[in-house]
C-alpha cells in the first residue's frame, strides 16, 4: 500500500512538473510576442506602406525566431492533452525511469516539426517581400493574394489530408497507441510525428497571417483559440467545415471586389 501511495505521489509530482513547465514555455512565448518579438511594431504600424527592411542573416534569424516562438505560443496549448497523456503513460510503465525527461524530448520533437514549418514560412515571407506582396506591417498588399489564400485555406478544410491530420490531433490515445516507440529516440520520433500531423492540420490557417499581418496579435490570438477549439471540442470537425465555408466565401468576395 505504501509503495502504491509513493508511486501516486511520484506521478502527481511529474505531472505537475510537466504542466508547470509547459505552461511556462507558453507564457514566455506569448510574452515574447507581446513585446514585439524583436521588431519595431510601432514603426511598422505607423508606416505600413514603407518598403520592408532589407534582408540579412541576422534579420532572417530574427524572423525565424519570431515565427517559431509564435507557433509555440499558438500550438502547444492544443497539444497539451497528448503531452500529458504521454507523461502519464511513461510514469505508469513498469520500471519506467526518466519519464519526465522523455516527455520533454517528446515536446522537443513536436516543436522541431514547427521549426521546419517556421523555416518554410520565413522563405515564403522573403519571396512575398521580394515581389512586393507584403507591406512593412508584414501584411498582404494584394487583394488577389489575400483572396486566393482565404479561398485555398477554405478548400483545404475539406480535404482528406486535413481530416486525417485533424483526427490524429484530436485523438491522443489513438495516436500514442498506434505510434508508440520506446526510449528517448522513440520519444523524439513520436513528438516529431505528432508535430507533423499538427502542421498538416493547421499550416494553411497559419498562412492566413500573411493576409492579416504576421505580427497582428489579435489575429494570432484568434487563430490560436480557433485551433484549440477545432482540436479539443467534441464538434471540432463540424467547426472545421463551417470555417471552410466561411473562408471560401470571404476569399471569393475579396477576389470579386479586386476585379
Amino acid at each position: 500500500m505504501s509503495r502504491y501511495l509513493a508511486l501516486e505521489r511520484l506521478l502527481q509530482r511529474d505531472r505537475a512538473i510537466v504542466v508547470v513547465g509547459t505552461a511556462a514555455v507558453v507564457a514566455l512565448a506569448w510574452a515574447y510576442l507581446a513585446s514585439g518579438a524583436g521588431m519595431d511594431t510601432e514603426m511598422m504600424a505607423d508606416m505600413p506602406d514603407m518598403a520592408p527592411m532589407p534582408w540579412s542573416p541576422p534579420y532572417a534569424a530574427l524572423l525565424f525566431a519570431m515565427w517559431w516562438v509564435m507557433m509555440i505560443a499558438m500550438m502547444v496549448p492544443s497539444a497539451a492533452p497528448v503531452i500529458l497523456l504521454y507523461a502519464t503513460i511513461k510514469r505508469r510503465q513498469e520500471n519506467a525511469s526518466g519519464g519526465a525527461m522523455e516527455t520533454w524530448i517528446f515536446l522537443g520533437g513536436y516543436l522541431l516539426a514547427w521549426a521546419g514549418f517556421s523555416l518554410v514560412a520565413v522563405l515564403a515571407q522573403w519571396a512575398l517581400e521580394r515581389t512586393a506582396f507584403l507591406s512593412m506591417a508584414m501584411a498582404s498588399t494584394s487583394p488577389i493574394l489575400g483572396g486566393t489564400l482565404l479561398l485555398a485555406a477554405g478548400l483545404y478544410q475539406f480535404t482528406p489530408l486535413k481530416g486525417a491530420c485533424l483526427r490524429s490531433c484530436r485523438s491522443p490515445l489513438l495516436f500514442l497507441s498506434r505510434y508508440w516507440q520506446v526510449g528517448r529516440s522513440g520519444a523524439l520520433r513520436m513528438g516529431l510525428r505528432h508535430g507533423s500531423y499538427c502542421v498538416g492540420c493547421c499550416w494553411f490557417l497559419m498562412a492566413l497571417l500573411f493576409v492579416s499581418g504576421v505580427m497582428n496579435l489579435v489575429w494570432v490570438i484568434a487563430i490560436a483559440l480557433y485551433v484549440a477549439c477545432e482540436k479539443l471540442l467534441p464538434f471540432g470537425r463540424s467547426l472545421s467545415y463551417a470555417t471552410g465555408v466561411t473562408l471560401i466565401l470571404s476569399g471569393a468576395i475579396m477576389l470579386v471586389r479586386s476585379v
